[in-house]
């Protein structure tokens, strides 16, 4: 078998950073850190924020945030092969029923367009969290769909 050796090249006209949100509007940034910052100390468990995360951001496209939190969920002990798997996790066993829902829950909300958190959703989650800790998962979508919103749209480059 021949391999072939791939070069990886950039293309500066499409991803050179348009601007810094941090020092352009770092009051706004930082509420939003916050937030952040609120979500990582609360009762959410540190495994099902990353994925939130890593499913968020695989369904907005964005690279930066995908690089930065697989390299967080790793940092927590997530295996390399569950993070491989998550954008097929309907499709595998790997994922736990609570990690499943959360799952669901973020492409929904994420997608917010198509129905958004459906009823048979809420219901589902309502078996394995209370309305506390669902609280919690929406927050932590909303907030990955506002950094996600960000580095997409100021062109935040993987480094």
């Amino acid at each position: 078998m021949r391999r072939i050796a791939l070069r990886h090249t950039k293309n500066l006209n499409i991803m050179a950073q348009r601007f810094n949100i941090r020092e352009l509007a770092p009051k706004a940034y930082e509420k939003i850190f916050t937030l952040e910052d609120y979500l990582k100390h609360s009762e959410l468990d540190p495994v099902h924020f990353e994925l939130i995360k890593i499913r968020g951001s695989q369904i907005n496209g964005c690279a930066f945030c995908i690089d930065k939190h697989t390299k967080d969920a790793l940092d927590i002990g997530e295996t390399p092969r569950r993070i491989f798997l998550l954008d097929a996790w309907k499709e595998t066993g790997l994922f736990t029923d609570e990690e499943r829902i959360i799952l669901a829950m973020t492409e929904e909300i994420t997608l917010i367009k198509n129905q958004g958190l459906t009823e048979a959703t809420c219901q589902e989650a309502k078996k394995y969290f209370s309305d506390h800790y669902i609280a919690h998962i929406i927050m932590a979508i909303v907030t990955i769909n506002a950094w996600n919103r960000i580095a997409i749209s100021s062109r935040m480059d993987v480094k």
